[in-house]
């Protein structure tokens, strides 16, 4: 029974994040919601490690966890600068 109630509020919440990230007002809004979608895929993958009592697919949630962390940097990191983390000259930071 907790487990299955566990299970929905994981896929509402994941729900609302998409929501959020769809219609984010800014696009750091929608890169936080991405975010935060990623890391409750981690726990989704941790809450079936659980269920399933398959120890093995923690290593995926692992791995998932670290790709979704390196993701989010790159993709800050390019809306910020807009030319691949290189820092143009009529790059202004105060225009965001």
């Amino acid at each position: 029974m907790i487990m299955g109630v566990t299970a929905a509020a994981l896929l509402i919440a994941m729900l609302a994040t998409l929501i959020r990230a769809v219609l984010g007002p800014t696009v750091y809004d929608r890169i936080l919601a991405v975010n935060a979608f990623g890391t409750l895929t981690v726990v989704l993958i941790a809450w079936f490690v659980v269920y399933a009592g398959r120890p093995d697919f923690i290593d995926i949630a692992i791995a998932y966890a670290l790709i979704t962390f390196i993701g989010t940097i790159a993709v800050t990191k390019y809306v910020e600068y807009s030319h691949l983390g290189v820092p143009m000259a009529d790059d202004d930071p105060e225009e965001v």
